[in-house]
């Protein structure tokens, strides 16, 4: 797996942005957002259970990632059609605010080791990426487990202060300060 410090590699996706057939699918690469923040979180497959709990969580938090100059990506191995089908069909998707991401060929998955070769899909990885392409954060959880994207905004608030944050900081508190 990749890890914190290594390049998010290069990567050419359709993503699905709306919920109408005639506007919905658009190319993506990673140079897609110069200048911003990516946090690009993967999850197993499409019409499941824990999956669509954890997207409209990042869709609810996506104007608070925003505000930090950060773009939000989701990604999974299922193609930009079952993307589509699952908006439409999931109330709580429909009007996601950010891209959902094919990764039919598996190949992003490949590059960043998260394929979990038992089931064939992406493991449910989140990965902060710097301005810069540099991969500052990394969370893996079982396929069976769904994360926190209020934990994901929190390690971001504490990354972009460049500082040393101790355990459980929040945006506003005091940082470390090294004599």
């Amino acid at each position: 797996m990749l890890a914190i410090g290594q390049r998010f590699p290069e990567f050419a996706l359709t993503g699905v942005v709306t919920h109408e057939v005639t506007s919905a699918f658009q190319p993506f690469t990673e140079k897609s957002f110069p200048g911003k923040w990516l946090v690009v979180f993967f999850w197993p497959k499409d019409f499941t259970f824990v999956c669509p709990t954890e997207i409209a969580a990042f869709g609810r938090l996506e104007r608070q990632f925003k505000e930090r100059d950060a773009q939000v990506l989701g990604v999974s191995i299922d193609s930009e059609f079952v993307h589509l089908a699952w908006r439409n069909a999931k109330e709580e998707l429909r009007d996601l605010p950010f891209p959902m991401l094919s990764d039919i060929k598996r190949q992003l998955s490949m590059r960043l080791g998260i394929l979990d070769a038992e089931a064939g899909v992406a493991q449910r990885a989140t990965f902060i990426v710097d301005p810069q392409g540099v991969i500052r954060f990394v969370y893996v959880t079982d396929l069976n487990v769904g994360r926190s994207p209020e934990e994901v905004l929190r390690v971001l608030d504490a990354l972009q202060t460049d500082e040393l944050c101790p355990c459980n900081w929040k945006q506003g508190e005091a940082t470390i300060k090294v004599a």
